[in-house]
């Protein structure tokens, strides 16, 4: 598996983070770090872009959670972008696709 790199940009909704390599049990910290950095203001949408995802398991999904968690108890929305078929097969298989507002191409 490759490591994870999560990159930071700001959009005119809010913040966005560029999630790229795997999303897994040995990574998924990496992402619940970088969303605990943010500062949400109501009403912001943090989007986070899959398109440079690799794989994710169960971890991954669960940082995914904790991520829409930060973001709802800030008063935010939050947005999954380009979501590759594989991971959005297994968030549909198990109910995350009405968890999640799922958008098919980047910000």
């Amino acid at each position: 598996m490759s490591t994870l790199t999560v990159t930071r940009r700001d959009s005119a909704t809010g913040p966005v983070l560029d999630v790229t390599g795997s999303l897994d049990y040995d990574h998924a910290s990496t992402l619940r770090h970088e969303v605990r950095l943010l500062a949400l203001e109501s009403g912001q949408c943090l989007s986070i872009d899959l398109s440079g995802l690799d794989f994710c398991d169960s971890s991954g999904i669960s940082a995914l959670l904790a991520a829409r968690q930060h973001a709802l108890a800030a008063g935010a929305d939050i947005a999954l972008l380009a979501v590759p078929a594989n991971t959005l097969r297994i968030m549909s298989m198990v109910g995350l696709n009405r968890v999640f507002t799922i958008h098919p191409g980047t910000a």
